[in-house]
């Protein structure tokens, strides 16, 4: 029986198609609850997931006997979901995770130009397309895996392709016209080495909530200031004046939008079998594959990342057997993981990936729907008082997640942060955050 054959005799048992759907759509429900909460990610649902599972397992199971299976896709619908849904608090509130830092300010940039609607469609057009795209691509990339072992290959080599992306990433100031060639070099080089630093020195913070019982590491304190406290600060002290947002459907390019999402999905498929190395890691890697430097591009070509990671991650768990992300490491908690010896993927493998195809076509409808209600909102709102409340409500969403010790964190990463814009460089030269202390690990290895 072929890969679509196997599919279809899955669709025909009515009911564990149905169980599987309504496990989905709760998977749906609690993504879009991450995607727009900024600060929460599904590893947050998995987390808790997990510690529910000792009192889940047998009832569910006497009730259900693919349980497992069911809270597994439960997870990767959550998972695909939040890739969608998380773009709108990175762009539109100020609050990115790893995965979506990059995507701030081109977003920022359609916002002065009315056209928030557009750039939340098309950050829902780039990971749909990754979503279909990662489909496709399945069989080859296990190919590679399996029988060319370009894992044991490009692993030898992981510091250097680090070591090379960064260089890239300093390198294309060059290409400024503000400031002469070397003065851009010195000045990203500058900016890269000290968010480095600073990443090295909170890499094993443990920062504490003094409100829940919960810790958490010292991420999303760094990154919030680096890329979106910076970034609200700076705009009220030059205040923009917000247009009127246009309501109107709008049409994309849809030669540009398959080209963007195809560099988005390689990206996001090359860091999903690495160790060490995250989405995070490959919107750098995005951007610099990607010649076309346009918000509409950007946005396009990273959203795809995520998605096409969130995937390829899974597909990683069944070929390797090696778990490359949080939700891929509680999976492994919760089902037995066969691996991908065949020509077609295991059963529990297709139902996932059934869960995740459903997820993400409720996800890219759900993400237009709120996003273009948010966009509209911003119109009945100054925009300095939204600021305003943007800023309060990120210091006050570290505060209540990692305490006094966050908000250190936070005010340094901010001082960051501000220094690429008053300086003239691309912001994207903080990603030394993550680049640098990942370099540093695997040189010592």
């Amino acid at each position: 029986m072929d890969f679509g054959g196997k599919i279809w005799g899955m669709l025909a048992a009515e009911p564990s198609l149905l169980w599987l759907l309504a496990f989905s759509l709760i998977g749906v429900l609690l993504g879009t609850a991450t995607g727009i909460v900024p600060g929460i990610h599904p590893n947050n649902v998995a987390l808790i997931l997990l510690s529910l599972l000792p009192a889940l397992s047998h009832p569910l199971s006497a009730f259900l006997p693919a349980a497992p299976v069911l809270l597994a896709s439960l997870l990767i619908a959550a998972s695909i979901t939040h890739t969608f849904l998380s773009f709108i608090p990175a762009a539109f509130v100020g609050a990115p995770e790893g995965d979506t830092a990059l995507c701030v300010l081109p977003a920022h940039h359609l916002l002065l130009e009315g056209r928030a609607y557009e750039a939340v469609k098309l950050s829902a057009t780039g990971s749909f397309l990754a979503l279909i795209g990662s489909f496709l691509f399945l069989m080859p990339f296990k190919f590679f895996l399996s029988h060319m072992h370009f894992y044991e290959f490009i692993r030898a080599f992981m510091p250097y392709i680090l070591i090379g992306i960064s260089l890239l990433l300093i390198l294309t100031e060059s290409f400024t016209e503000i400031m002469e060639p070397f003065e851009a070099i010195l000045a990203s080089s500058a900016v890269f080495m000290l968010s480095g630093i600073f990443g090295m020195l909170i890499l094993n913070f443990n920062l504490r909530s003094p409100f829940f019982n919960f810790s958490t590491n010292a991420l999303f304190p760094a990154l919030t200031g680096l890329f979106g406290l910076s970034t609200v600060l700076f705009s009220l002290a030059h205040t923009p004046e917000i247009p009127k947002q246009q309501r109107e459907e709008v049409s994309l390019e849809i030669n540009a939008a398959f080209k963007s999402a195809a560099v988005g999905s390689a990206s996001g498929t090359l860091v999903s079998f690495l160790p060490g190395v995250t989405a995070a890691h490959a919107t750098v890697l995005a951007m610099l594959l990607r010649k076309e430097r346009s918000p509409e591009h950007v946005i396009l070509t990273l959203s795809a990342v995520n998605t096409a990671n969130a995937i390829f991650c899974l597909a990683t768990l069944f070929i390797l057997m090696k778990a490359r992300s949080g939700i891929a490491l509680a999976i492994q908690e919760i089902m037995p993981i066969y691996a991908w010896n065949a020509s077609i993927p295991p059963t529990e493998l297709c139902f996932l990936l059934i869960s995740a195809i459903f997820a993400g076509v409720i996800a890219y409808f759900l993400t237009i729907f709120i996003g273009k209600n948010f966009a509209l909102l911003l119109e009945r709102i100054p925009y300095k008082l939204f600021l305003l409340l943007t800023a309060i409500s990120l210091v006050a969403l570290t505060f209540i997640l990692s305490g006094m010790l966050g908000i250190l964190v936070l005010a340094i990463a901010t001082s960051i942060g501000l220094l690429p814009i008053y300086a003239g460089v691309k912001r994207s030269n903080c990603m030394g955050v993550l680049l640098l202390p990942v370099i540093i690990f695997y040189m010592r290895l």
